[in-house]
């Protein structure tokens, strides 16, 4: 299993519209990154990952899990852009601000702190465990 990391801003798509689409989860389209786009050809079934809200709250609030492979985004019609989908695991337990990951030493090469814009980034194990325990959440 591998672990990622999917920023979203709230007022697009939030942690409570994510867990509202249940076991059917939904696509994370409109990915037009390619290397964020060449990171969701990388997950497999059952990979996870930290939904994370980006803007105003920045932190992460949730695990999610992906439940389809990479495949065409549905909104749009140029090839070139692919997502996958995920549905909620569960939510953490305390939200993990940004700014706690940045006063972590050890997660100083997280790509979360090295290449925040990125909407879709990968979490070495390490670094999963680490914030699942900063946000007192099972990993």
């Amino acid at each position: 299993m591998r672990y990622w990391l999917f920023k979203s801003e709230p007022e697009t798509w939030s942690w409570q519209d994510q867990v509202a689409r249940g076991e059917a989860g939904e696509e994370w389209d409109g990915v037009r990154n390619y290397q964020a786009r060449n990171m969701m050809r990388e997950m497999a079934l059952g990979d996870r990952g930290f939904f994370y809200h980006s803007q105003k709250e920045k932190a992460v609030v949730g695990i999610v899990e992906v439940i389809a492979e990479a495949h065409p985004d549905s909104t749009t019609e140029d090839p070139r852009w692919e997502c996958v989908d995920v549905k909620a695991v569960r939510p953490v337990v305390r939200p993990v601000t940004l700014a706690e990951i940045k006063a972590e030493p050890r997660l100083s090469e997280m790509a979360l702190v090295r290449r925040a814009r990125l909407s879709v980034q990968p979490v070495t194990e390490e670094e999963w465990r680490l914030v699942c325990a900063m946000g007192d959440t099972a990993p």
